[in-house]
């Protein structure tokens, strides 16, 4: 997503949310990391529904014709990584340590 091409309209909408939840995912996984294992858990379970939320909010600029096809792609299959990864890290988590009964 290049500034200088994006219409000013979807610089203050939709790119901006895809921006501002981008930074808030990387903070989340940023504090997973230096917390404790037990901690962990919460803080990747929010990271994941924002990922899910950059990956609709990117797929909607692609519908309206904000973002080219090639980069939709490109930007699907990076989201797509990313989630794998943050699914990986939970269930990871979930084997060395089991979620206990009424507890996520």
């Amino acid at each position: 997503m290049s500034s200088g091409k994006i219409p000013k309209r979807d610089k203050l909408g939709i790119y901006r949310e895809i921006e501002e939840t981008t930074l808030e995912t990387f903070k989340l996984v940023i504090d997973a990391v230096y917390k404790p294992r037990h901690l962990k858990r919460p803080i990747l379970e929010q990271a994941r529904i924002r990922i899910e939320l950059v990956k609709q909010l990117v797929r909607t600029a692609h519908e309206i014709k904000s973002l080219e096809e090639r980069n939709y792609l490109r930007f699907a299959e990076i989201l797509q990584e990313i989630s794998k990864m943050a699914n990986g890290w939970i269930k990871y988590l979930d084997t060395q340590n089991p979620p206990v009964q009424g507890r996520m």
